[in-house]
């Protein structure tokens, strides 16, 4: 369909209020508004906008001239495009003459809306360089021409330009590849890890990072050091010094009589105990309080001596000299005190004359003399006597002289039986206790007070009575069971009937006999039983057996024990050899004790116990 004639304006189009403000930049051509090549031709009836030019109007092209863009024409290109308008929209738009007309000039020029406000676009940003367009002569359009002749007014907008027109964006350059790593005025780039920096040189990149990969590379860099931690730790296991090797028992460590426990017949006063030495104790009566002891103190003065001056048996012992003193007091026997009268200042004694003097008759002046031998006063000797008691466990026994004449020494029954057991193990004093006499070096025969002697095996030891204490006798004797010799000792203290001294040995003898009557025999191991092994400390157990019977004595209803002592123990030893003791019985003198060895041999550890060692 033909286009629509453009409708006249309703008035003319008014002037500017004021004139147009020159733009900091000379203005620059516009394009002809009718442009023929910036845009396709146009549909009949359909609008196209048309922009009016930006230029001020002593500028403004002829009419009817074509415009030819400069290289620093500042249009968009997209301008070109929107040179056709319709005549009759542009009166609201642009600034005509008064007597211009205001329709379209060109017949068939279809109407069009008029287009965006001219803008004037501030430089900044350089454009890129384009190539210029070929100038084509095209028909101008939006300019009015006058009726016969040119118009020369000048073309202003009618509206201010109040807000500084939009700037068309430039073109994006094309980015520069980068070449190489990034350089940086301000630091250096970080060290890169050694495996990134590996492979930037060999221009391999380097695998990504994995679980797998990370837990293989730990595994690389620690394994070794591992080993050598391993290899140092190996080395310093296998060259540890050894564990001492130890002895175990595996029998029972203990073994009991058959039958109802063996009862002593004890007298009806005083106190009492009695001991199988080296097994336990068969029986005591009585309150075991600290009560005067007499002469029984002599035994105390005798075992201080020896063991100051130790004497073999069947030796005469050391030489002693009789001083003023013991003559003088020697004479005391007319008071009814016990001494040797026979003695004589300058006299010598042996020391088994001396220690006889004490043990058999009894001499107080002796005891005393011997005393002042030994540590040079008496008091300093009796200071030795009650140290040699604590040392002895004697816990309820004070010593006060060395005669035991003072009231004041006192102990117990059971303390003395301590002192009994330490003194049967002194073979050079049991030789002269069991004596029933003696001969002193002037000739005169001493009676022993000790009646049990020579009867029963019995060994004597001490008798002491006064009137205070009463009877109170030490005694020891032996008894051969199925071949092994076993002592018993005894002691029984404050014995009151008269004759106190017939009376304190007529109650020893009874308990002294029952107790040897209830010892008896049982085999309690038989020769090449293990009863043990031998420890090396670190898993290794070697066997160890008795090298014979194993026999214990007792009495009905005991409890005896059994224990190892242990020899020096080597780390390698062939088989039979001894490693130890079987001790059956309190360990003392009586008990009971066999060689025991080894079953088979006692070889090092191996290096798999010395690695995993960990003592």
């Amino acid at each position: 369909a033909p286009a629509e004639p453009a409708k006249p304006t309703s008035e003319p189009a008014k002037p500017t209020s004021e004139p147009a403000k020159p733009t900091s930049e000379p203005a620059k051509p516009a394009h002809p508004a009718g442009d023929a090549t910036a845009a396709p031709a146009e549909t009949p009836g359909e609008d196209t906008p048309a922009k009016s030019a930006s230029a001020p109007a002593d500028k403004a092209p002829a009419p009817g001239a074509a415009v030819t863009p400069g290289a620093d024409d500042d249009v968009p290109d997209d301008a070109d495009t929107d040179a056709d308008a319709d005549a009759a929209d542009t009166d609201a738009d642009t600034d005509v003459t008064p007597d211009g007309d205001s329709g379209a000039d060109s017949p068939g020029e279809p109407g069009a809306d008029p287009g965006p406000e001219p803008l004037d676009h501030p430089t900044a940003v350089f454009k890129a360089v384009r190539p210029p367009k070929p100038e084509v002569d095209q028909p101008t359009t939006m300019l009015k021409l006058g009726t016969g002749a040119e118009r020369a007014s000048k073309f202003v907008a009618l509206k201010p330009l109040d807000e500084p027109p939009a700037r068309t964006p430039a073109e994006a350059t094309a980015a520069v590849p980068q070449v190489g790593p990034e350089l940086t005025r301000q630091q250096p780039l970080p060290p890169k890890p050694p495996l990134d920096l590996l492979a930037e040189l060999t221009n391999t990149p380097p695998p990504p990072q994995t679980p797998v990969r990370t837990l293989v590379r730990r595994v690389k860099i620690w394994t070794p050091l591992v080993l050598l931690l391993i290899l140092v730790f190996a080395i310093a296991q296998a060259f540890r010094p050894l564990p001492t090797p130890t002895l175990a028992l595996t029998a029972e460590d203990s073994y009991t009589f058959d039958g109802s426990r063996a009862q002593l017949p004890w007298p009806s006063e005083g106190q009492g105990s009695l001991d199988v030495n080296g097994i336990g104790t068969m029986g005591a009566f009585g309150k075991q309080t600290p009560v005067a002891i007499g002469s029984v103190a002599k035994a105390m003065t005798a075992y201080v001596v020896l063991k100051d001056h130790p004497m073999k048996s069947g030796s005469d012992g050391a030489k002693i000299t009789v001083d003023a003193l013991a003559e003088k007091e020697g004479g005391y026997d007319k008071d009814g005190e016990s001494t040797l009268n026979t003695v004589k200042t300058g006299d010598v004694l042996t020391q088994r004359d001396a220690l006889s003097a004490i043990m058999i008759p009894s001499a107080n002046n002796i005891a005393r003399l011997l005393a002042r031998w030994d540590s040079g006063s008496e008091a300093d000797f009796i200071k030795k006597m009650n140290s040699t008691a604590e040392e002895l466990g004697m816990k309820n026994t004070t010593y006060t002289d060395a005669s035991g004449l003072k009231e004041t020494t006192v102990s117990t029954a059971e303390d003395q039986v301590k002192l009994g057991n330490a003194l049967v193990r002194i073979p050079a004093l049991m030789e002269i206790t069991k004596l029933p006499s003696w001969k002193d070096p002037s000739g005169q025969t001493w009676q022993n007070y000790n009646r049990l002697v020579p009867y029963n095996g019995a060994l004597g030891i001490k008798t002491g009575t006064t009137t205070k204490a009463g009877g109170n006798l030490l005694f020891a004797a032996t008894k051969d069971v199925d071949g092994q010799t076993v002592t018993v000792v005894g002691a029984i203290l404050g014995q009151h009937t008269a004759p106190i001294i017939d009376t304190v040995n007529q109650v020893s003898k009874t308990a002294m006999i029952a107790a040897q009557d209830a010892l008896k025999s049982a085999k309690i191991l038989k020769k090449g039983d293990v009863v043990g092994y031998v420890d090396d400390q670190l898993g290794g157990h070697t066997p160890v057996v008795v090298t014979k019977d194993v026999s214990a004595v007792g009495w009905s209803g005991l409890k005896v024990r059994l224990s190892f002592d242990a020899d020096d123990v080597p780390h390698t030893a062939k088989a039979g050899t001894t490693v130890g003791t079987l001790t059956v019985g309190d360990g003392d003198g009586g008990a009971v004790k066999v060689p025991v060895q080894l079953q088979s041999e006692l070889a090092e550890p191996g290096l798999g116990a010395k690695l995993t060692r960990i003592t």
